[in-house]
């Protein structure tokens, strides 16, 4: 008997890259149809099928340049690549049959999350630092811990990547951070501790702080520390499967594709809320 078709379409952004192969590997794997993909020339990728880029079978498909040929007859575009190209894609999209966007990109300025903002006033807009279920679920304990324990509990986010990794803190710290700074009742920006160096970098109370580490072939990992006098308390995530945020990708896609347009997160397609 043949496996039933997946109703979902998508198209990809990025499609030579590390998370751009995953999300076209898992799609082909669930029967996810994929309508098109994009990728910048120096990648060298425009004559390559798109499934065997992904180490799958041909599905007749070959990179493009532009967003809105890649995503023709797409429902979701999934982006994991730069903030730059994030938000000229979302402009592209709007003259598309796209209902909804997944972005996992990371390092977007103020400015560019306000741009993000703007435009889920047309789409239904996925976004987050971490598409794997273990690490929101992971999220939504740290921002339960820090609602429940007061400032004399120190709170430290470590996160180890691969040595290719540019931004840092990664996003997936960022998240983890703002959630601590949630449960406090206060925006990250209030509460982050500037990077310990020096002679005078002696820790503040209240303050959350950050340590990176970039080494190998990591694929991510991530640590909350809550600290007292006494105690500690370490609340972990390792991604042992680069799949993971893939996996987690397509299921925020198959949750967006029917909501109204607006910006959530993996909270909202989870279910968590924002327990504090």
């Amino acid at each position: 008997m043949n496996k039933p078709e997946n109703p979902l379409s998508v198209a990809i952004a990025g499609i030579a890259g590390r998370m751009g192969r995953q999300l076209a590997a898992v799609s082909i794997d669930r029967g996810v149809r994929i309508t098109g993909a994009t990728e910048v020339a120096a990648a060298n990728a425009y004559g390559e099928d798109i499934g065997l880029l992904a180490g799958r079978r041909a599905i007749g498909l070959h990179p493009v340049a532009d967003a809105a040929g890649a995503a023709a007859g797409a429902g979701v575009w999934i982006d994991f690549t730069r903030p730059e190209a994030t938000l000229a894609a979302l402009k592209a999209l709007a003259s598309t049959s796209v209902r909804a966007a997944i972005i996992g990109t990371t390092g977007f300025t103020a400015a560019e999350e306000d741009a993000i903002a703007a435009a889920s006033s047309r789409f239904a807009i996925v976004k987050a630092g971490n598409f794997s279920i273990g690490v929101n679920l992971l999220e939504a304990l740290t921002r339960l811990a820090a609602s429940r324990l007061g400032t004399e509990w120190d709170i430290e986010v470590l996160e180890t990547h691969h040595r290719m990794k540019a931004d840092a803190p990664s996003g997936t710290a960022l998240m983890l951070g703002a959630a601590a700074a949630e449960g406090r009742g206060a925006p990250l920006s209030d509460l982050r501790a500037a990077p310990y160096d020096g002679p005078d970098a002696q820790r503040e109370t209240g303050q959350i702080g950050f340590s990176v580490r970039r080494a190998g072939g990591v694929i991510g990992e991530h640590e909350v520390t809550f600290g007292s006098e006494k105690e500690l308390i370490r609340l972990s995530h390792t991604a042992l499967d680069r799949s993971v945020f893939a996996e987690g990708a397509l299921h925020a896609a198959a949750w967006a594709v029917s909501q109204p347009p607006g910006l959530y997160d993996m909270n909202d397609v989870l279910g968590l809320g924002h327990t504090g």
